[in-house]
């Protein structure tokens, strides 16, 4: 049913109040009533059920240049989501179709209907999955495997804030690509047994027991392959003391200096580069669009067959956006985290 909808509606929304310097806190955000206007021809109204919150916002909210404009102070913290359809005016998404999205945190959001993805539900996967292991999180991981860090069967990887929603989805990953020995990273005990436990990596270490370069030699004995970076700094410089002949870097995040106020000096040990004939490629996964049906099509599979589990770490209410971001940035989620818009 298409409803040729001509009512208003009232959105909730997060807005970047001012830039933070240093670690982000409530006060550089605030919370908006924005009065949105009767539907256009061709746009839709959707009802937001869940909402994410992403590592790589905390780099949008500096005004500089990068592969992706920074946030606009006064205006809404755009970003994944999903939700229903609640009113219509295109044939193409009609009153209950499902949603992905990137006006990000806001309870209600508008607009033609070509800025809103379809999007199936999947028997036992919860919505939500399509902000995560279904989404960009998995084809992440996923591409930073397979063609970023060219994983070949046998081979041994490192992955580094492995409980987090990238991590705990590319180590599983791995094993599906043929990695003979995964071992990750994270900054509890709850988490190392979760990644050995449940994720199935087949070792894995508390960074925060120790400096990681005093544990990773005994935790990767023959060396590392592929090394899938999510957090830089002492990271690095411990996964390249490690890495074998020709074994290839993965640059998908550095979490452990986007708060840094000053540049954080760079490894100390990047002759490592040259003796090992090493390469490091860092990559943002909108470069690589054409990987997605490829990887939706085995990721469907692996889930259906339960070779892949996922987590998520949710709060409730669009209110605590904010919090929920926070959090994430220090460590408090395991998996995906997410923010759910409560009716």
């Amino acid at each position: 049913m298409i409803l040729s909808a001509s009512s208003t509606a009232t959105s909730t929304q997060i807005h970047l109040k001012e830039r933070p310097t240093g670690w982000p806190t409530e006060e550089n955000f605030s919370i908006e009533k924005v009065e949105l206007p009767p539907l256009q021809d061709g746009e839709v109204r959707v009802h937001n059920s869940y909402i994410s919150v992403d590592p790589y916002m905390r780099g949008r909210m500096i005004d500089a240049p990068s592969y992706i404009p920074p946030f606009k102070l006064g205006e809404v913290m755009d970003g994944g989501a999903v939700g229903t359809v609640v009113e219509s005016s295109s044939e193409d998404l009609p009153v209950g179709t499902l949603v992905s999205h990137f006006q990000g945190w806001r309870d209600i959001a508008q607009g033609p209907a070509a800025e809103f993805r379809q999007v199936q539900s999947i028997p036992g996967i919860p919505d939500s999955a399509h902000l995560g292991v279904l989404g960009i999180t998995g084809l992440t991981a996923y591409v930073g495997l397979k063609e970023i860090g060219q994983l070949q069967e046998g081979e041994t990887v490192f992955i580094s804030g492995a409980a987090g929603a990238v991590g705990s989805i590319a180590g599983q990953i791995a094993h599906q690509l043929g990695a003979a020995r995964v071992v990750g990273s994270a900054g509890s005990d709850k988490k190392v047994a979760a990644l050995k436990d449940r994720y199935g990596f087949d070792d894995a270490l508390n960074y925060k027991d120790a400096p990681i370069r005093e544990q990773l030699p005994s935790h990767v004995p023959d060396g590392i392959d592929v090394y899938f970076d999510n957090v830089g700094g002492d990271h690095l410089e411990a996964a390249l003391d490690n890495m074998n002949r020709f074994g290839r870097v993965t640059m998908c995040g550095a979490i452990s200096q986007y708060n840094d106020e000053k540049p954080a000096p760079g490894p100390d040990n990047l002759s490592q580069v040259i003796k090992q004939s090493l390469r490091l490629r860092g990559f943002t996964v909108g470069e690589h669009k054409e990987m997605a049906a490829e990887f939706g099509s085995h990721m469907a599979t692996w889930l259906q067959e339960g070779k892949v589990r996922f987590d998520e770490t949710v709060e409730h209410g669009i209110e605590n956006a904010v919090g929920a971001f926070i959090s994430m940035m220090q460590g408090a989620n395991t998996g995906k985290m997410l923010v759910r818009i409560d009716e």
